[in-house]
């Protein structure tokens, strides 16, 4: 077993090294989101709230590059963390920022272009521990019964995200619904089918685990350390009970709990769950054999077991609360919201079990004919995944 110990150690100590001189980028910095809210709080008039990356609106929204005023000026304000600096730099550039904003974010009425003006001054929000710009734009329409709002913000083709998801809320044309929107699917009507909104939220919901590596890292650290089906279907469905509870209570906005809270409690049960594994593998101090013979001589849960199914529940609760800020839809109960929520959250859980369902049998064939070599490696992803998870911990308490 000491041989064992010591690739463990080992492992972890090469990818902690890895990490630790890797650039500085966030576990869910592949894509961004846009959140916008769309209201008609007068006649021939649709309000829409955006929220924006800070840092992909000052360089996207900088047409001269690096040279631009606005992005020397939005960088530095960036860089200081300073809310008040941030916002300030962007009223100081308000027309490069308008500009790409009412370019790329575009309502029409029954066909017809609408016009936009800014209301209101720029604020800052956090969202998953980024700063966000808060923009208002006042949309003057034709009179219509039905309007299209189009986004095209932060394109792939820009070349600083691999894509942007742009979730829309609406209360127009006494209509009430919300959707997602990307590259493929830029354009919502307020006329959209049942069918459609939740087909977008479902697609929305796989597309989201599947691009949050932090999420599929902690799946993947409780898939290496269940050692049999019993084991990790326990496991899967208790983080799907704890996560689907406090998902759907904080996008109704029944609860509410700070990004700066959630995101670095999502980090630390990365590190924390595969630990365990490691801390198992260390604490046995036995052959692969033994281990196997004594996994096999308990039909149930022992008090370790229970303690990983309480450890994985209260965590799981917290990776709700990331489901909901990374949905960005913060309203009032009502049955058409609460099947979208639904719907978005089958999508996570296709995707997770459909995970579970390709990893876990080779691990378990692994095991049954090579049960050294399984330890190795299901040691190294615990390792590896440990590290990563106390790298995140520490970037999103640091800020760094």
């Amino acid at each position: 077993m000491s041989g064992i110990k010591k690739v463990l150690a080992v492992t972890a100590a090469a990818v902690a090294v890895v990490l630790g001189t890797a650039p500085v980028a966030e576990a869910h910095g592949f894509s961004s989101t846009v959140y916008a809210d769309l209201t008609s709080p007068a006649r021939e008039h649709v309000r829409a709230q955006l929220g924006l990356e800070y840092d992909l609106l000052v360089v996207s929204a900088a047409d001269a590059g690096k040279d631009d005023p606005l992005f020397k000026d939005g960088t530095a304000a960036f860089d200081s963390g300073d809310s008040t600096q941030q916002a300030a730099a962007l009223t100081r550039h308000a027309d490069s920022v308008i500009s790409y904003a009412t370019e790329r974010f575009t309502v029409t009425a029954d066909g017809q272009a609408c016009t936009a003006k800014r209301d209101g001054d720029f604020t800052m929000e956090q969202r998953e521990g980024v700063p966000y710009v808060v923009l208002v734009l006042d949309f003057q329409c034709p009179q219509a019964a039905a309007h299209e709002i189009r986004s095209g913000l932060f394109p792939e083709a820009e070349g600083y995200v691999k894509g942007t998801k742009t979730i829309v809320t609406y209360h127009l044309d006494l209509k009430t619904g919300s959707s997602a929107l990307d590259d493929q699917h830029p354009v919502l009507s307020t006329q959209q089918s049942t069918g459609q909104r939740f087909w977008e939220f479902f697609r929305l919901g796989a597309e989201h685990l599947l691009t949050g590596l932090d999420h599929i890292l902690f799946l993947l650290a409780l898939i290496a350390g269940s050692r049999r089906l019993r084991e990790i279907v326990l496991a899967a469905t208790t983080f799907t009970i704890a996560h689907s509870v406090t998902f759907v209570l904080a996008a109704l906005g029944l609860v509410h709990v700070t990004a700066s809270f959630v995101e670095p409690v999502i980090a630390l049960s990365i590190a924390v769950v595969a630990g365990w594994h490691l801390w198992r593998l260390w604490r046995r101090g036995r052959t692969a054999t033994d281990i196997e013979v004594n996994s096999r001589s308990h039909l149930g849960l022992d008090r370790a077991g229970w303690t990983r199914l309480g450890v994985v529940f209260c965590f799981g609760l917290v990776h709700g609360l990331g489901f909901a800020g990374a949905l960005g839809i913060d309203e009032a109960w009502s049955w058409q919201l609460l099947w979208s929520l639904l719907v978005f959250n089958i999508g996570i859980e296709v995707v997770q079990l459909s995970l579970i369902g390709l990893t876990f049998p080779l691990l378990a064939l692994l095991r049954h004919r090579a049960p050294i070599a399984a330890l190795w490696v299901t040691g190294t992803i615990a390792a590896g995944v440990s590290a990563a998870g106390l790298f995140w911990f520490v970037q999103r308490v640091t800020g760094m």
